[in-house]
């Protein structure tokens, strides 16, 4: 009941802090692609969210736990702001750009970056589901065993690949083409990210040197 409590309420916030980044900038509610996108985001999120707080509510807490507050490393405070940042500017500058007219983002590609919205968010649902212990924040828990299975096959850090996707998915989604420009910065804080964080689990999670050996990319197949 205190997850479904704390799930209800942090998704009113974060949809009344979405919509206020999204419609203020535009100086209008008539924004199309605004109003698609709060849609995707919303059953993209919600419905994984309902089916942890149903069959694994630890998870969904875990993932609950994010924010600079919740890291326990300093550099990982500094990331996740930078990363909050990059994030609030690209939803912002899609607007505006939306707003003046900069780009002209056809409306099947705005939807095809709904789509990739969707896919990165559910990919990141996903990831929880397949890794109990996957959390919003860098940290490694008592009785914690690496996860090998489904999307860590392919590559160590399947969370922060739909990150990626999202990222990119984002302007898109808002008819921009100049916000993709943040995507760069967005990635270099996922790899000093991952590096910080790979560190921490080759020296606290057991087995996680020899699953390197056997999974080499972090982020893409072939290429890091």
């Amino acid at each position: 009941m205190k997850t479904g409590v704390q799930l209800a309420a942090s998704s009113i916030w974060g949809l009344a802090v979405l919509g206020s980044l999204l419609f203020l900038p535009a100086g209008t509610l008539n924004y199309w692609q605004a109003w698609v996108f709060i849609g995707v985001f919303t059953i993209a999120t919600m419905v994984p969210s309902i089916y942890l707080a149903r069959t694994n509510p630890a998870a969904l807490q875990r993932r609950m736990r994010a924010g600079p507050v919740a890291e326990g490393r300093a550099i990982q405070k500094i990331v996740i702001v930078a990363a909050f940042l990059d994030l609030f500017a690209m939803v912002v500058l899609s607007v505006l750009d939306h707003r003046m007219g900069w780009s002209s983002v056809p409306a099947w590609l705005c939807l095809l970056g709904d789509v990739l919205v969707a896919a990165g968010l559910g990919i990141a649902m996903l990831v929880i589901v397949q890794n109990n212990y996957a959390a919003a924040a860098v940290t490694v828990e008592t009785g914690q065993s690496v996860a090998s299975g489904g999307f860590y096959k392919f590559v160590r850090h399947p969370m922060y690949v739909g990150d990626v996707i999202m990222m990119v998915g984002i302007p898109l989604a808002l008819g921009s083409y100049w916000a993709l420009f943040l995507v760069i910065p967005g990635v270099l804080v996922l790899v000093s990210r991952i590096l910080d964080e790979e560190k921490m689990l080759t020296q606290e999670l057991g087995g996680y040197r020899e699953y390197t050996q056997r999974v080499r990319y972090r982020l893409l197949p072939y290429v890091w």
